[in-house]
């Protein structure tokens, strides 16, 4: 079916797993990880998450690409930590998990790394948990990522993450619904406070550097919904990994970072409209 004309979630299990049984969920508003898993063609997601991210791609047609790009994003930086030697993963707003999740991409290279996912939203942390049975290299957190200590203190984080040795930290398509005032730095700070040297930051957040307008009316479609979202520009995300090194190239477009190179028809690296960056702590 095409978007908006998809059967309502719930009434049927998705691959096993009932979004109807999920106690906590809210169908009346909208939720931006399940907008997400929408974007991305995936199907838990409820109605109202689709009329709400239709009248996002309504003022920003390139959404569904920005979310791809995005998620392409995230299979490089996890690839590129475990070459690192990084072997366990702190996944802060995980979402809804789709193919090629962060334990996935993370295992297939290092059968041996561990992967904590951390989200608040129901549906993601039932799903998430569903998926990893059977697995006891993965778990899920249902925590609010800004709450940092909660996250960290939390029994599957002390189970399987040793903080004492590297682990990469990934705040991925999360962080612009952080808003100034929850002050996104100091909870990256708390974050890495905990990290051992060798420790990695992945961080993707959105903006409004190519399109001021059209993402400005983005922000307000969402705001009419409950969703507040922070655009940052380049130096902006550039400042959220003060305390890290940034490794090469530094802060670009998502389809810039350590991808191959362009192919003719390829959109514009600036049409994701996100930024993103991987960094290492230093001793």
């Amino acid at each position: 079916m095409a978007r908006g004309q998809r059967q309502e979630p719930g009434a049927e299990d998705v691959a096993g797993f009932s979004l109807a049984a999920v106690p906590g969920v809210d169908v009346t508003h909208a939720n931006p990880a399940r907008m997400y898993d929408y974007a991305l063609n995936g199907d838990h997601n409820f109605q109202i998450d689709r009329e709400v991210a239709d009248q996002v791609f309504a003022v920003l047609p390139s959404g569904p690409a920005v979310a791809r790009a995005n998620r392409a994003f995230l299979r490089r930086a996890v690839e590129f930590c475990v070459d690192e030697g990084i072997d366990q993963f702190l996944d802060l707003g995980s979402g809804i998990p789709t193919r090629g999740n962060t334990h996935e991409i993370a295992q297939s290279r290092n059968p041996a790394a561990r992967v904590v996912y951390v989200d608040d939203e129901p549906v993601a942390a039932a799903h998430t948990r569903h998926l990893l049975r059977g697995d006891p290299l993965a778990a899920m957190v249902r925590a609010d990522v800004r709450d940092p200590a909660a996250v960290l203190g939390a029994a599957p984080v002390r189970d399987l993450l040793d903080l004492s040795r590297p682990v990469a930290v990934l705040a991925v398509a999360v962080l612009h619904y952080v808003s100034a005032a929850d002050d996104p730095a100091r909870i990256l700070t708390a974050y890495r406070e905990r990290c051992a040297a060798g420790s990695h930051l992945v961080v993707s957040h959105t903006t409004e550097d190519h399109l001021p307008e059209a993402s400005r009316a983005l922000r307000e479609v969402l705001a009419r919904s409950g969703i507040e979202v922070t655009h940052r520009n380049r130096d902006e995300v550039r400042a959220l990994f003060d305390g890290w090194r940034l490794v090469e190239p530094g802060v670009v477009w998502t389809p810039q970072w350590r991808a191959p190179g362009p192919r003719p028809g390829d959109p514009a690296p600036e049409t994701s409209e996100t930024w993103c960056g991987v960094a290492r702590l230093l001793g």
